[in-house]
């Protein structure tokens, strides 16, 4: 099974399943997912929720640090930006497409550009993940 659907595989029943997050291209230098902005996901005026592209967003760069954990670690966010450029509309596709700033051995920043289907830049996040080793 490729990387990309043990992804898949793996959100199966959680929240970004629930968004609707589909892997595309998974890598330990990009995580690559689109999202369709559904009825359920938008706000007044149908267009795609703040939060929700926040969280779709969070969702690729909590998956690239994963990716690139050291055996017996795991990751938390601490920090996120958000800076919105322009709308996601009823029945449009969200790409994101989630590169690394920085991993080091304790915390990694991860930058994700949401761009229409057309390559128009809607947000670009930039988060830091948390890495800690995990008490047995």
């Amino acid at each position: 099974m490729n990387l990309v659907a043990i992804l898949q595989e793996r959100i199966k029943g959680i929240f970004p399943d629930l968004l609707g997050v589909e892997f595309l291209e998974a890598s330990p230098d990009m995580v690559k997912a689109r999202l369709e902005v559904r009825g359920d996901l938008c706000t007044v005026g149908d267009i795609l929720h703040g939060g929700a592209m926040m969280a779709f967003a969070d969702t690729l760069g909590a998956v690239a640090t994963v990716i690139n954990l050291p055996e017996g670690h795991t990751t938390t966010t601490i920090e996120s930006k958000t800076n919105f450029f322009r709308p996601a509309t009823l029945g449009s596709t969200v790409i994101g497409e989630c590169t690394p700033l920085h991993k080091g051995k304790r915390s990694q920043t991860w930058q994700t550009r949401l761009v229409s289907e057309e390559g128009k830049l809607i947000a670009l996040i930039t988060q830091t993940q948390f890495v800690f080793a995990v008490k047995a």
